[in-house]
């Protein structure tokens, strides 16, 4: 399938959307809060979910349409799992479960990110999000 090529605009903001989630995941890896809370609620990343969500349609054809959908679905399965974590937390016989979901989902949020970020710079699509 041919693909064209994005605007550079489009490159430098899908590098700076990655950029403001890697701000939030690095900011909960340095504070008191967890990645994943941090990842989901820090300003960064809202503005980042919400520039994805504006600028997706600018990126249709090109490698940069996996990357914005990329973005979002990570967003939205890290919230998926914020809450049935903080359910179970809730529970005394479900909180040591909750906080290792918690670890392993923050985990797999710098995985997803590095990810990314490796096939922008390699400029191809993310396969298989």
């Amino acid at each position: 399938m041919s693909r064209s090529l994005p605007s550079s605009s489009l490159v430098s903001l899908m590098y700076i959307i990655y950029g403001l989630h890697a701000f939030s995941a690095i900011s909960g890896l340095l504070s008191p809060a967890l990645i994943i809370t941090t990842f989901l609620t820090g300003w960064p990343s809202i503005l980042a979910v919400l520039l994805s969500y504006y600028k997706r349609f600018s990126a249709q054809g090109t490698y940069l349409e996996s990357h914005f959908a990329f973005v979002i679905q990570t967003f939205w399965l890290a919230f998926m799992w914020l809450v049935i974590s903080g359910i179970l937390i809730v529970t005394v016989i479900g909180a040591i479960l909750g906080f290792a979901i918690l670890l392993i989902v923050g985990v797999w949020l710098l995985y997803r990110l590095l990810k990314g970020m490796s096939y922008l710079i390699d400029e191809k699509p993310i396969p298989n999000y």
